[in-house]
C-alpha cells in the first residue's frame, strides 16, 4: 500500500485524482475541540486499500479536492461513529453522499449501539489497536510518529474489515437499513437549527411559566449566536443554570442577578449587561406571543401504560426480526412517537415528518401497526 503525508495543494490534487477512481473509501478525521464551538480540524485520513493518505489541513488552505470525493455519489464512503466527523464536514459546508457508518452496521449485526472502533477491529482481526493518541493535540506540528501510526490505523483497518461487515449485512438483508440510518444521521446534522426552539433543549424548562419561557427563548437564542460568533462552547458564554435562574427571576440589575441562586458569578461579571439587555428585549413581546407552557410527556395520564404497550410490542418485533430491541427503538424514539400521538405541545403537525417510527424501514417493519397497538 502506498502511504502519503499530503502537505501541499498540488499533491492533494494528485492523490485525490487517484482516489476518485475507487469504489470505496475509508475516511476519518482528527480534530481539537476543547475550548471552541467549532471543531478545529487537525488531520484528514483516507484510504482505498491501495492508497492511504494523511491530509494536513494545517498546511493546506484549499481542501476542495477532498470535499469533492465526499460529494461523489459513485464512491461509497465508510466512517466509524461519524457524528463528530459530520460536524467537521458541516463546517466546510460539505454534505457527504453515499456514506455508511460502520458503528451503525455493527449495531444491526447485534454488537450494541456504540461499539468502539478498536473493539470492532479486534473482533474481526484480533489486532489490539493503541488508542492512547486520540486526545493528543492534532494541531501541533510536527506530528509525532505515534500520531501518524495511530491516524493511519484508523482507516487502514477499516478498509480491511468493511467487506466482511457488508457481506454479513447482505446475508441478513440489512444493508439498506444501515444506509438509511447513516443517511438519517447526516440529514439530522445538516438540518439548520431553529434558534427559536433552542429553549426547549434546556433542562428543567418545563418548570417555567409562559413569561419565563419567553425570557429563556430569547436568552437561549442569544447564547447560541454569541457562541458561534466568538467560537466558544455554549457554557463558556453562559451556563445553562444561569439562563434558567435569570429567566425565572428577571433581575433588574447585575447586583440582583449576582445574588440569585443558580447564577454563576462569572456569567454575571462577563455577560451580565448583555443578559439584562436580552431580558429587556423579551419584555417587549406581547403576552399572546409567549411560548406555551411545556407539558411533560411522563405527566400525561396514559403515558406509562402506552409506553409499556409499545415496549412490549417492540420486544415481540425484535424476536421475530432477529434485530435487537435497542436498534429497533430507543426510549427517545418511543417518546418522540408518543409526543406526536398524544399531540403534546402541539407536536403532531410539527413532528409528523420527523417521527422515526412513521418513516423508512421502521415504518415498514412495525410503525404502521403502532396506532392499532395503542388502540387495543
Amino acid at each position: 500500500m502506498q502511504k502519503y503525508y499530503v502537505q501541499d495543494e498540488q499533491q492533494l490534487i494528485e492523490v485525490c485524482q487517484q482516489l476518485a477512481t475507487s469504489s470505496l473509501l475509508a475516511i476519518d478525521t482528527e480534530f481539537v475541540r476543547t475550548r471552541t464551538y467549532y471543531p478545529k480540524l487537525g488531520l484528514l485520513q483516507i484510504c482505498d486499500g491501495k492508497i492511504l493518505a494523511l491530509i494536513d489541513p494545517v498546511t493546506i488552505n484549499d481542501l476542495s479536492p477532498f470535499w469533492q470525493l465526499l460529494n461523489n455519489v459513485n464512491i461509497r464512503k465508510v466512517l466509524h461513529a461519524c457524528s463528530e466527523d459530520l460536524e467537521v464536514f458541516l463546517r466546510a459546508n460539505c454534505q457527504p453522499e453515499n456514506m455508511i457508518d460502520s458503528q451503525i452496521m455493527m449495531a444491526f449485526l447485534g454488537h450494541g449501539l456504540s461499539m468502539g472502533y478498536a473493539a470492532m477491529i479486534q473482533h474481526f482481526t484480533a489486532v489490539e489497536l493503541d488508542k492512547s493518541e486520540s486526545r493528543t493535540d492534532w494541531l501541533k506540528r510536527p506530528l509525532t510518529a505515534r500520531q501518524i501510526e495511530y491516524a493511519q490505523a484508523d482507516v487502514e483497518f477499516l478498509i480491511q474489515v468493511y467487506p466482511t461487515i457488508i457481506q454479513q449485512l447482505e446475508q441478513k438483508q440489512l444493508v439498506e437499513y444501515a444506509l438509511e440510518e447513516s443517511q438519517k444521521l447526516i440529514n439530522k446534522k445538516f438540518t439548520p437549527i431553529n434558534t427559536d426552539n433552542l429553549y426547549l433543549t434546556i433542562k428543567q424548562s418545563w418548570r417555567l411559566n409562559r413569561m419565563q419561557l419567553n425570557r429563556l427563548k430569547h436568552l437561549a437564542k442569544w447564547r447560541y449566536n454569541r457562541a458561534q460568533q466568538r467560537d466558544l462552547p455554549l457554557n463558556f458564554v453562559v451556563k445553562e443554570a444561569t439562563l434558567m435562574s435569570v429567566s425565572q427571576h428577571n433581575p433588574a440589575n447585575v447586583g440582583v442577578m449576582a445574588n440569585i441562586q443558580g447564577v454563576d458569578v462569572l456569567d454575571v461579571r462577563y455577560q451580565g449587561k448583555a443578559i439584562l439587555a436580552i431580558l429587556r428585549q423579551a419584555s417587549n413581546d406581547k403576552e399572546s406571543d409567549h411560548p406555551e407552557v411545556i407539558v411533560r410527556l411522563d405527566n400525561y395520564p396514559s403515558y406509562k401504560g402506552s409506553y409499556k404497550k409499545i415496549k412490549n410490542f417492540i420486544n415481540g418485533v425484535a424476536e421475530q426480526s432477529g434485530l435487537s430491541a435497542d436498534v429497533l427503538a430507543s426510549k427517545k424514539q418511543i417518546n418522540q412517537f408518543l409526543t406526536g400521538y398524544f399531540n403534546i405541545n402541539n407536536a403532531k403537525t410539527a413532528q409528523q415528518q420527523s417521527i422515526d417510527f412513521l418513516q423508512g424501514w421502521r415504518y415498514q417493519l412495525f410503525g404502521k401497526e403502532l396506532n392499532n397497538v395503542l388502540a387495543e
